[in-house]
């Protein structure tokens, strides 16, 4: 594709909108993506406030030219956690494989994986990711997929039609 992926990062936490906690997951990520050539157009702070989610995922999807979304924080078993179920509401199509390889390959380094609750989903022409909270689950788990998102996103966009080629295995 010419030009870069345009991406928007949004960090779920409570405590990181009441200004009670640094925001590192969202840095990170902004850090790995724009190594990788993506372009960061937005980082947001948001709480674990499902409406609130929901509303700033349809708007960055509808009107912001956004291709992809990575969100960090709200996918574990917390009362509060609901970052899955809002990015679930916005949903046009469901892209469980990136969820479902970021659970394979953090389950290679701790059994807990199984308990993320993240999903991968299709809103338009955005990807949206939701990735854990804390910054050793980004780094672990954004590694393990970012090399295959640009082929996905071109599939997506209707830049590439297969996806079968030229596949090559991720390499540890």
């Amino acid at each position: 594709m010419a030009g870069k992926w345009k991406t928007a990062i949004i960090t779920l936490s409570d405590k990181g909108y009441a200004g009670e906690r640094e925001d590192k997951s969202g840095l990170l990520i902004r850090e790995m993506i724009e190594q990788e050539g993506y372009e960061t157009t937005a980082m947001i702070l948001l709480p674990d406030e499902q409406k609130m989610i929901e509303e700033k995922l349809k708007e960055l999807c509808d009107e912001g030219g956004t291709d992809l979304i990575l969100t960090t924080g709200g996918t574990g078993f917390s009362p509060r956690d609901c970052t899955p179920e809002a990015t679930l509401a916005v949903a046009e199509k469901n892209a469980p494989g990136i969820a479902e390889a970021m659970r394979y390959a953090s389950l290679q380094i701790t059994p807990r994986a199984m308990l993320s609750r993240g999903a991968s989903v299709i809103r338009g022409k955005t990807l949206i990711i939701n990735l854990p909270g804390s910054p050793k689950a980004v780094k672990e788990n954004l590694e393990y997929v970012l090399s295959s998102l640009p082929h996905g996103l071109e599939i997506m966009k209707g830049l590439s039609g297969e996806c079968g080629s030229d596949v090559k295995k991720h390499e540890k």
